[in-house]
């Protein structure tokens, strides 16, 4: 993605005027997927349209269901930080054991009609109930006026959605349960998990990337996602299920067939939103617009920028994948030279007493790298909820300061494997 630094200034930041130099600008909202952008785009007004029948087709799913269990609310399930009781690590025995395809059934009936599951949600205390939400309240406890991160309906949030692990966790779950042991409900588990497969793929756009919430949601929403490895989970499980292996061998070669397509797809897709800076390659943005790949905006405090956190573990897979061609091995070069010029050392991010979390000078620490860069300048910034964006993470509120992974090692892991790689693979 070539990103020209006019065009990058004009939607990294709006300049603000203020006494405080810390302050560089303020954050601006990421562009929803609309009719309007997509009236002369035929394959993204299908998408667009397949993309509001689904959603209004899962709620009418619901208030249907209300509708039969005399209910005039909807029931709130149990909530949980992260999905309760599908675990990825566990012994084979235990997929098989019935404690685990109890799980499981719990999980089916959690998907929502398009296919997908929401995140934040408990599997381990019931199936989901007649009228039952699809999943805990996701909504942010600190909307401000004009909230990038304001749903358009409270109830209606991340159904379903790739953030968090979502989907993609209960799909390859469902895959170690149903390869650990056939039982009577196998067949009802693995229509389940084609019906996941089918969510993937409809969710995909027409240039090969994701969403993070599917059917569309709007806002920053509808942007290439590869925050907290959403992208990430998704390629890399397509491409496990494209090889059929042990715990994929259930799945029919037409859906393994159609699984490496789709990735396929992917992989053109993050190659072309590797962001090209003063003609030069860099890494990946945090999010970015659909239709443009450019970066855009997500929450208040998340700006276009260079992401080093997603940009690692996407160059990680892109360094596992074997055979790479040459666009392949050029993002590579790029990236991990990147992470090379834009290392911090002798800094340490942690709590200093009654100021909390700041930067301070730790000769020796290091090396870190910030969750995110300016384009262009490659000089680390920080945002804040009140869409402030800052050249010093120490001069944002106390409150961002702990919530928040300012700065991160993951960079560290880049340089360890690159320099094996390298040697197959030379510029």
């Amino acid at each position: 993605m070539n990103c020209k630094p006019a065009y990058c200034l004009i939607i990294f930041l709006a300049v603000v005027a203020t006494a405080n130099a810390h302050i560089i600008g303020t954050n601006i909202p990421a562009m929803p997927l609309t009719a309007e952008r997509v009236a002369d785009l035929p394959a993204w007004k299908a998408y667009l349209e397949k993309s509001v029948r689904q959603r209004q087709a899962d709620q009418d799913f619901l208030h249907a269901e209300m509708k039969t269990a005399g209910l005039t609310h909807a029931i709130a399930p149990s909530k949980s930080a992260s999905p309760r009781g599908t675990p990825l690590d566990r012994s084979a025995s235990w997929y098989s054991s019935e404690a685990a395809r109890r799980i499981a059934r719990n999980v089916a009936t959690f998907q929502t009609p398009a296919g997908g599951w929401s995140k934040h949600t408990d599997f381990t205390q019931h199936p989901r109930a007649r009228g039952e939400l699809f999943a805990g309240d996701s909504n942010s406890k600190f909307i401000i006026a004009n909230d990038f991160d304001k749903p358009a309906e409270v109830n209606w949030s991340y159904i379903g959605t790739f953030d968090n692990g979502a989907t993609i966790t209960e799909l390859r779950f469902l895959a170690k349960v149903i390869s650990a042991k056939a039982t009577n409900d196998t067949l009802a588990l693995k229509k389940c998990f084609q019906q996941g497969l089918d969510y993937i793929f409809a969710a995909q756009f027409p240039n090969g990337g994701w969403p993070q919430v599917w059917p569309l949601q709007g806002g920053y929403h509808d942007a290439v996602t590869f925050n907290d490895d959403a992208f990430l989970n998704i390629i890399s499980f397509l491409r496990d299920v494209s090889l059929g292996g042990k715990e994929f061998s259930f799945v029919s070669t037409g859906a393994r067939e159609q699984a490496e397509s789709s990735c396929r797809r992917g992989l053109e897709c993050l190659l072309a939103a590797q962001v090209v800076a003063n003609g030069h390659r860099t890494v990946w943005p945090q999010q970015c617009d659909p239709l443009t790949l450019q970066p855009c905006a997500a929450r208040n405090y998340e700006m276009p920028s260079l992401a080093s956190s997603e940009s690692a573990t996407l160059t990680l897979f892109l360094m596992q994948l074997p055979q790479p061609d040459e666009k392949i091995v050029a993002a590579v070069h790029a990236a991990a030279a990147w992470f090379e010029k834009t290392k911090i050392d002798g800094k340490e991010f942690k709590s200093e007493g009654s100021l909390g979390r700041t930067l301070h000078d730790a000769p020796g620490a290091g090396p870190l790298w910030s969750r995110y860069y300016e384009i262009g300048t490659d000089k680390p910034v920080f945002g804040d909820r009140d869409k402030s964006i800052h050249d010093d993470v120490n001069e944002i509120s106390r409150e961002r300061r702990k919530g928040y992974g300012w700065f991160k090692d993951t960079g560290s892991r880049v340089a360890q494997h690159y320099a094996k790689w390298v040697k197959l693979h030379a510029k």
